[in-house]
């Protein structure tokens, strides 16, 4: 049975093979130390750990058999987490384990096997990539171990456990690597059927591409296995089914968006379930206590409690644009302000209200214009033409209102992207099933019943004073007691509850970037033997 971590060596008996019945003498001999010198000498990390413990061995000595067995089990594991398995080299470990004579050999074996568990201890841990090389706008604080500390933890008593504590645990990768298998097997056993060709299907509907759509949806889990060849009630509700877990626009109508992520193979979800694998070894987060979780690709907004979901809203995000993308990022949200006025960002000021006042002095006369000390300026005073957008001295900020830009109340968690969650006026965009529309910050269809949760457990009765500060009209700040950790996630596979995988389009096509990336590491989407 396959695991996060096998406990196994299929078939290799490592003392025998290594040295048959008993390993070389002097394993720390001058020939020992120089090979291993020489070896490691380009990572000084390496280098410096065997020149303080005196050369010891870890992996290729009498007593490390049981060191080198969990080191095997491991990287026998790696394909399965979706790693690199070319980067730890299993097959030139294996085969210098069998050729290894000299001293010489073992020195060089020695360092390959620690750089080996090293690599393999850092991607298993904190992922394979580093995704700003990637995108930009992931910007991710990863906390890689230290080598040293990773040396320390495999030296002592217990390898295999000190191996076994850097696997994710997290119920999250849990899911995800079950789904990895489960497709695995989908996939060797010939997918989930043919696609279903042709356009929209709706209920009533009968035929070959009825039964072709059926078919699918029983291969996928979706539907029990029926005979209809009729589009009918419980085709309908399987159809609608997926469309929630896909972020579908649930009508039960199996319509263009509908049958493209139906005819999507299971080597694609298996794309998208790896990449959601190599996120979730970014995070690294404690999920106990409470969390507002942002999934961009999900369009959604979440209070989570002890990983349970206790509110849910949904929300508009940064536009497609590149320069308008919400970036990914974790931060710490600390106070709401009710009736906000919008300062401007200098990118909007310069690059949309700026033409615009060149060419008519009174263009969006909503705005006022400020100078750096916060001061209002009267247009008639500003020649807005002899300036350039680099030029440009003023800012420019609405005043709280029913039309200011941020709605009757946002939520802060001051970070250096200028971006924080905040109400609307702009309702309809809500209807639409993919919400991509703002300048990078989150909108929420349902700011106010988001601010009564939020506050709810300092403040018993929120909803009453929150109504009685709106209505005053004034800019006022609300402090949380407790600061909340907020994360702007991409995931575009995620655990929907009840053993369901749900699965996003890939709207910024981030994934798309690192699934190349990863490929282009080594990783596969099919397993294969090491």
């Amino acid at each position: 049975m396959r695991g996060l971590l096998s406990p196994v060596i299929s078939g290799l008996a490592l003392a025998a093979v290594l040295w048959g019945a008993a390993p070389p003498a002097a394993a720390k001999s001058t020939a020992f130390s120089q090979s291993l010198a020489v070896a490691a000498s380009g990572d000084e990390e390496i280098a410096a750990w065997y020149r303080e413990t005196g050369f010891d061995t870890l992996w290729t000595g009498a007593d490390d058999l049981a060191r080198r067995q969990a080191l095997i089990a491991a990287l026998e594991t790696a394909g399965d987490h979706g790693l690199p398995v070319a980067r730890y080299d299993l097959a030139g470990i294996r085969s210098a384990l069998v050729s290894a004579r000299t001293e010489g050999d073992l020195g060089r074996l020695e360092v390959k096997m620690t750089r080996a568990w090293l690599d393999w201890a850092r991607d298993i841990s904190s992922g394979a990539l580093d995704p700003a090389k990637i995108d930009s706008t992931i910007v991710r604080e990863i906390t890689r171990p230290e080598p040293a500390a990773l040396l320390r933890a495999v030296a002592g008593k217990d390898p295999a456990a000190a191996m076994r504590g850097l696997v994710p645990d997290s119920d999250i990768y849990v899911q995800l690597m079950k789904t990895r298998f489960d497709l695995e097997d989908i996939i060797a056993s010939g997918g989930w059927g043919p696609q279903v060709p042709g356009g929209a299907l709706e209920p009533g509907a009968s035929g070959e591409r009825v039964v072709i759509l059926r078919d699918r949806l029983i291969a996928m889990g979706w539907l029990s296995p029926t005979p209809t060849a009729v589009y009918d009630r419980a085709v309908q509700n399987a159809v609608l089914n997926f469309q929630r877990a896909h972020g579908l626009p649930a009508d039960g109508v199996a319509g263009g968006d509908t049958l493209a992520e139906i005819n999507k193979e299971p080597e694609e979800r298996m794309k998208s379930v790896l990449v959601a694998m190599e996120r979730e070894r970014w995070m690294d987060i404690d999920r106990s206590g409470r969390m507002i979780w942002v999934n961009l690709p999900d369009f959604s907004t979440e209070i989570v409690d002890d990983g349970r979901v206790t509110f849910r809203t949904r929300s508009v995000i940064g536009r497609e644009d590149m320069d308008r993308r919400t970036p990914e990022f974790s931060d710490r949200m600390d106070h709401m302000v009710v009736n906000p006025s919008w300062g401007v960002p200098r990118s909007i000021i310069v690059g949309e209200y700026l033409p615009l006042l060149r060419s008519n002095p009174n263009a969006v006369s909503y705005m006022q214009i400020i100078d750096r000390n916060g001061r209002v300026v009267p247009r008639g005073s500003v020649n807005f033409a002899s300036y350039t957008s680099r030029s440009f001295p003023f800012g420019m900020r609405q005043p709280p209102g029913d039309d200011n830009a941020l709605g009757k109340v946002k939520f802060m968690f001051p970070n250096k992207h200028n971006i924080y969650l905040h109400d609307t006026p702009a309702k309809s965009l809500f209807a639409h099933d993919k919400r991509a529309y703002s300048h990078g910050c989150i909108r929420l269809a349902d700011p106010f019943d988001f601010a009564h949760a939020l506050f709810r457990t300092q403040a018993p009765e929120i909803e009453t004073e929150f109504n009685k500060t709106m209505k005053g009209g004034l800019e006022t700040p609300v402090k949380l007691e407790k600061q909340v950790p907020i994360h702007l996630v991409y995931f575009t596979a995620y655990p929907e509850g009840r053993g369901v995988m749900g699965y996003r389009r890939d709207v910024y096509g981030r994934d798309a970037k690192l699934w190349s990336a990863l490929s282009a590491e080594g990783v596969v989407a099919r397993m294969v033997s090491q």
